[in-house]
């Protein structure tokens, strides 16, 4: 059994993100991807450098350093993890284009655990 529960994100429109940009990869870089998601489960929040990196305030990176890889995803109690999106990192720096758009996925995230849960 996982220690951490991978959930994916989706948004309103039922598009899913990191699922797109993993449908996109190929070869190594998909074997990479599969792999790093396989490491978030056994490990959870004890995953660390050099597979995950933290990008402040509950955002974090899965990384494959060898084919640029990144997977983003949010911690979430009771040992899940949301993955929220994905991108081939080719520079040292996350554009903040992208960063703009992580954050906005994260409040996504957060808002819906905020939310009240029907039947209760």
């Amino acid at each position: 059994m996982p220690r951490c529960t991978v959930l994916t994100y989706q948004t309103p429109g039922g598009n899913a993100p990191v699922d797109e940009y993993i449908a996109g990869l190929e070869g190594t870089a998909a074997t990479k991807a599969a792999a790093l998601v396989k490491l978030l489960e056994a490990l959870g929040y004890e995953l660390r450098l050099p597979h995950s990196r933290s990008l402040g305030d509950g955002l974090h990176e899965l990384r494959d350093v060898g084919t640029g890889v990144r997977l983003f995803y949010v911690l979430l109690p009771d040992n899940h993890a949301a993955l929220l999106d994905g991108m081939t990192k080719k520079r040292d720096d996350i554009p903040d284009a992208t960063m703009k758009r992580l954050r906005a996925l994260q409040a996504a995230v957060n808002a819906e655990l905020k939310k009240p849960k029907k039947g209760r």
